[in-house]
């Protein structure tokens, strides 16, 4: 599959589907949490009002289960939608899940990554390898 960039459609789902016409945020994140995805989410929550003054809407998303994100969201009083990827699909097509390497062992996970989807459905800015701390803010600096 061919990497996207910026100026192709994005690739549709659900969640996709029902903000159409908005500025969307995409984040794709590890794992509900963790430190590194705990610091990104909070962050986007506490810059939350400003992206919508923006006509911006938030979606997380990781491989997570529902019930997970609920916990998550509750946990930490996020403002926007997690979205539960537990078949990795839509990971997949944004060609973020991808073979990492933890202390030399290999496995399949989600490579921290931001998209942004203009309200006609194209992907304004990519954000790949994503460092967690001052991330939202360089998101919103770009919406």
């Amino acid at each position: 599959m061919k990497e996207l960039k910026e100026g192709d459609k994005a690739p549709s789902f659900l969640e996709l589907a029902a903000n159409k016409g908005s500025t969307i945020i995409i984040y794709f994140y590890p794992k509900d949490f963790t430190p590194g995805c705990t610091t990104e989410a909070c962050e986007f929550r506490d810059l939350y009002e400003k992206i919508q003054d923006n006509d911006a809407v938030v979606l997380g998303i990781s491989p997570d289960s529902p019930e997970s994100h609920e916990k998550f969201i509750a946990e930490h009083g996020l403002p926007y939608s997690l979205v539960a990827d537990e078949d990795h699909a839509i990971a997949e097509a944004y060609g973020v899940w991808k073979e990492k390497s933890m202390y030399g062992r290999k496995y399949m996970g989600i490579e921290r990554s931001t998209f942004i989807v203009s309200p006609d459905g194209t992907l304004k800015k990519i954000f790949r390898k994503v460092k967690a701390p001052g991330h939202a803010a360089e998101v919103l600096g770009a919406i």
